[in-house]
């Protein structure tokens, strides 16, 4: 990573590749899946990885470089690697650095897809986790065992945007010897850097606020040189690395990133409150919001609040399924970190797969909706959610 004394939006947006020589401003596609050897010795070379260069777009291209640059500049980590989507940075991150016999201690509050790679695909590997309560982080070291390699962890959780935190689960890792790492998809980097309170690793989907408007898929994992380097030797093998393409898609975005969080932040904390004074409404979270219970450690470790607003509509599964086929403006969709504000019911999507005492144990009720509010005009935004709730 190179360092700079630039802002973050400086960094975001002139963070780019050489220029060619066409000198373009805007930096071009390289929509190839080789590269080819000046001669014999070129070739020989840069297999033996006596020199740094580009050899199939499996293993590097310019596009995933420029990308992997800027979020290590917005991260502070050393190194990363980019993925074709979120998932496939969280598997493959883990894959690389766990064998057989080896154990995973994880907040229980994770994503749906997180939760049954642990619980459905590590177990024929012989690989183990346990679930901490992300309220009881005092209980974590009396779970540790001689096997535990890793703690895993995301804050602002999905979908309760709960909020874990980041300097004692530091302290805890460091402690122990042990590997932290952690997802950092609903903060991004320009609200958190985990790897400030002492992660490791942070991994993000791509796919949601670096994106911004649902257009591709995407994962990144950036931090330590060491454990990216085993990272690496694992997926130029298995073969799970952005395209070109959706790399340069995504560095674009990321110029856009602080203004677009900016906007995103507001209207959440506006539609929050708004939800709080509202009689349809049992509860409502959201980080920034003074009644959520980790409100001081969200202010210490975020910008701002991101741009999740979980709540429960009173009555239920009926009344919940009644507001949602009465939204008429906002979108209908699993995805987060949209421009479009998307509205989301965790128990029936994202979160489906758990059982419901899974659920329960996370806070995941029938009635559970999560926004992920958009860059419409807030009034638009409470409108289309007022008359829903009727």
């Amino acid at each position: 990573m190179k360092e700079n004394n630039n802002k973050f939006e400086t960094n975001a947006i002139r963070t780019q590749l050489k220029r060619s020589e066409n000198l373009e401003h805007s930096v071009p596609l390289y929509l190839t899946s080789s590269f080819v050897f000046e001669d014999a010795e070129d070739m020989r070379a840069s297999f033996a990885e006596e020199k740094e260069r580009n050899i199939y777009s499996r293993y590097s291209n310019p596009n995933s470089s420029e990308f992997i640059e800027k979020v290590c500049q917005m991260e502070g980590a050393e190194n990363g690697f980019a993925f074709a989507s979120g998932m496939a940075a969280v598997f493959s991150t883990l894959a690389a650095l766990l064998n057989s016999g080896d154990h995973i201690l994880s907040a229980r509050s994770i994503f749906g897809s997180t939760h049954s790679l642990f619980s459905n695909f590590f177990p024929k590997w012989n690989i183990s986790h346990t679930y901490f309560k992300i309220d009881e982080l005092e209980q974590i070291e009396s779970m540790i065992t001689p096997n535990t390699k890793i703690i895993y962890a995301e804050t602002p959780t999905n979908p309760g945007v709960d909020v874990l935190d980041l300097e004692e689960l530091g302290k805890i890792a460091k402690r122990n010897n042990l590997i932290l790492i952690i997802d950092n998809c609903f903060a991004t980097p320009y609200l958190q850097q985990p790897i400030k309170f002492g992660a490791d690793l942070v991994i993000h989907s791509g796919t949601k606020l670096m994106d911004g408007q649902g257009r591709v898929l995407a994962g990144i994992t950036v931090g330590n040189s060491e454990l990216m380097d085993k990272v690496y030797r694992f997926s130029r093998i298995t073969g799970p690395a952005l395209s070109p393409f959706n790399a340069w898609v995504l560095s674009k975005s990321l110029e856009t990133l602080a203004v677009r969080v900016d906007r995103h932040c507001e209207n959440a904390l506006k539609l929050a409150e708004y939800l709080e004074g509202n009689e349809n409404i049992n509860w409502v979270k959201y980080p920034f919001l003074k009644s959520h219970p980790k409100y001081e450690i969200a202010k210490k470790q975020m910008k701002a609040g991101g741009c999740v607003v979980a709540f429960e509509v009173k009555g239920g599964l009926d009344a919940g399924r009644e507001f949602f086929d009465s939204i008429k403006l906002l979108s209908l969709s699993a995805n987060l970190g949209d421009s479009r504000t998307i509205v989301t019911h965790p128990a029936s999507t994202t979160h489906s797969k758990l059982s419901v005492k899974e659920r329960a144990a996370v806070g995941i009720s029938d009635g559970m909706v999560r926004i992920s509010v958009g860059l419409e005009h807030i009034d638009d935004i409470i409108a289309d959610i007022e008359q829903a709730l009727g």
